[in-house]
C-alpha cells in the first residue's frame, strides 16, 4: 500500500467517519510526513502495511533528540491511530505501535487571570472606535461562555438565542452544545451587532458570521491571538496570555464559586470528566468550604 494512498484514505477515515476538527487532522498528517521523510533519508523503501515495530522505534528515538516528551506523545499517539486505521480496513493484520509506550508527560496547570486582570484588559480597550466596541464583545464572550478560539471565530448570529439565555458553540468533531450566557455579555453583544456591524461592509459568505473583520469577513484565529496580545501590551500585563487564558479563566472561576466538575465539563464541551479535572489543581482552597457546608461531621 502506497505512502500517498494510506495517508489520504487516512484522512478520509478521520474527516467523514470520526468527524474530526480540520485542525487535527492537519495535526495527524504533519506527523506522518515526518515518518515518510525520515523513511526516504534513511533509505527504508517500505509501504505503510509493511513497515514494522523496529523501524517505528528508530524514528521515534530520533525525533526523541529534537522534540519535547509531550510533542512524543502527540506523535506516538498520531502513528499509533494511523496504524489502528489499517488494521480496521485489513490493510494490516497487527499494528506495529502496540508495543511502543508514549513518554509520561507532566499534566500542564493551565494560566488563569483573575477578574481584576480580565477587567483591566477590557478597561485598556479603545472603545472609541469600531473594532473597540468589536473587541469588548469578542474578550467578553471569550471569558463568559468559555469558547474555544476556534468556535468564537466560527460563532454565527443564528446560533445566538438571546431569549432563552443561551448560544450554540459548534466545537471539535462538528459537535454542538448550548452554553449559558450573561444577560451583560448579551447586552455587550448587541450593541456590537446593532450599532457596529450592521456599517460594516459584509461580504456575501460571511452574512450569519457574528465577528467580522473590517472588510466584512469573518476574523483568523491569528487575529483573535494578535488582539489579545496588544491589548495585554498594552495593559502592563506580565502573564503570557493568549485567547485560550479566558477558557481556562472561565472554567476555574467556576469551579472556585462552587460549580460542580460535570456542568463545567458540559459547558467546555470536553468529552471526558478526566479532562475537566485539571482544573481542581489549579486552586484547592475552596474545597475545605465545601467539606464544611456539606459534610455531616464537619
Amino acid at each position: 500500500m502506497k505512502w500517498e494512498h494510506a495517508v489520504k484514505s487516512f484522512n478520509n477515515y478521520n474527516t467523514l467517519e470520526r468527524g474530526l476538527a480540520e485542525n487535527s487532522i492537519k495535526a495527524y498528517a504533519r506527523d506522518l510526513r515526518k515518518l515518510i521523510l525520515w523513511l526516504e533519508e534513511n533509505d527504508v523503501e517500505l509501504p505503510a502495511d509493511r513497515l514494522e515495530t523496529q523501524h517505528l522505534r528508530e524514528f521515534i528515538y530520533h525525533m526523541a533528540k529534537e522534540i519535547n516528551p509531550r510533542s512524543q506523545a502527540r506523535l506516538i499517539s498520531s502513528l499509533k491511530a494511523f496504524f489502528k486505521y489499517l488494521v480496521l480496513e485489513n490493510y494490516r493484520e497487527t499494528n506495529p505501535m502496540d508495543l511502543l509506550e508514549s513518554p509520561k508527560t507532566p499534566r500542564k496547570l493551565p494560566d488563569t487571570l483573575s477578574l481584576e486582570e480580565i477587567d483591566n484588559l477590557i478597561t485598556h480597550i479603545d472603545r472609541s472606535t469600531a473594532e473597540g466596541e468589536r473587541n469588548r464583545a469578542i474578550l467578553e464572550t471569550l471569558y463568559s461562555c468559555g469558547l474555544r478560539v476556534s468556535e468564537l471565530t466560527s460563532l454565527k448570529i443564528s446560533d445566538l438565542f438571546f431569549d432563552e439565555g443561551f448560544v450554540k458553540v459548534t466545537g471539535k468533531g462538528n459537535k454542538q452544545r448550548f452554553v449559558p450566557i450573561s444577560p451583560y455579555t448579551i447586552k455587550v453583544i448587541n450593541l456590537y451587532k446593532n450599532e457596529i456591524r450592521t456599517h460594516v461592509n459584509v461580504d456575501p459568505k460571511f452574512t450569519d458570521t457574528l465577528f467580522l473583520n473590517r472588510r466584512g469577513k469573518g476574523l483568523t484565529r491569528a487575529m483573535i491571538f494578535h488582539i489579545i496580545k496588544q491589548l495585554a501590551i498594552k495593559a502592563g500585563l506580565k502573564k503570557s496570555i493568549s485567547p485560550h487564558t479566558f477558557r481556562h479563566s472561565f472554567a476555574t472561576h467556576l469551579l472556585e464559586n462552587g460549580a460542580d466538575l460535570r456542568s463545567i465539563q458540559i459547558m467546555l464541551g470536553h468529552e471526558s470528566i478526566t479532562t475537566t479535572e485539571i482544573y481542581m489543581h489549579v486552586d484547592r482552597s475552596h474545597l475545605a468550604q465545601v467539606m464544611e457546608k456539606h459534610h455531616p461531621r464537619a
